[in-house]
């Protein structure tokens, strides 16, 4: 159980530390402000440094190596030794069926999570300048929209709830369980 606690303990940090991240991104998001040439012919957006950018992708990247992590670790719950010939099987009861349920929602969590921050880096990334005759209308800064990286956030840390509680089902159901032998009843043969 030492390796299933290091396990735990690494998925659970690194989770922790990307959902900080994408709440960070989520606070230092660009913004913009229009601006002339020297000329005042143009009309242009300038975006002002920020640096939710890299912690957004930061947070992406720390939320994939948790997920693989739990993954490899558990062989993918579907890959394991299980399947091996003379692998261990796991235990049949309510912690495989419940490390099921929580594999199959931490990676629907996850891909929303990676959907979220990978849209907040996107639009995050998109700093352009659009020109425009002083005369017509200026042009629309785009920055942001307010939630996107909260979004990921909270999938985030919703991910790493699940990832870890599965992971610890999973654990609890890996053991010395083996399958009975196939034998022919009302007979010496087995």
């Amino acid at each position: 159980m030492a390796g299933s606690t290091t396990v735990l303990a690494a998925v659970l940090l690194v989770d922790l530390v990307a959902f900080g991240l994408a709440i960070g991104a989520e606070q230092s998001r660009p913004t913009a402000s229009l601006e002339t040439d020297a000329r005042n012919e143009w009309t242009y957006c300038r975006y002002h440094p920020d640096a939710s950018t890299g912690m957004g992708g930061a947070a992406l990247a720390l939320l994939l190596v948790g997920q693989v992590v739990a993954a490899v670790a558990s062989r993918c719950f579907c890959c394991g030794a299980a399947l091996r010939p003379g692998g261990a099987a796991l235990r049949p009861g309510g912690a495989r069926g419940c490390a099921l349920m929580l594999f199959l929602s931490s990676w629907l969590t996850f891909i929303i999570a990676e959907a979220c921050l990978l849209a907040g880096l996107v639009q995050s990334a998109y700093h352009t300048g659009y020109r425009t005759v002083i005369f017509e209308n200026p042009p629309d800064c785009e920055t942001v929209r307010r939630g996107t990286f909260g979004a990921g956030a909270a999938f985030a840390l919703i991910t790493g709830v699940l990832t870890g509680s599965y992971y610890y089902c999973f654990s609890k159901s890996r053991g010395s369980y083996q399958r009975p032998e196939a034998a022919i009843g009302m007979s010496r043969f087995q």
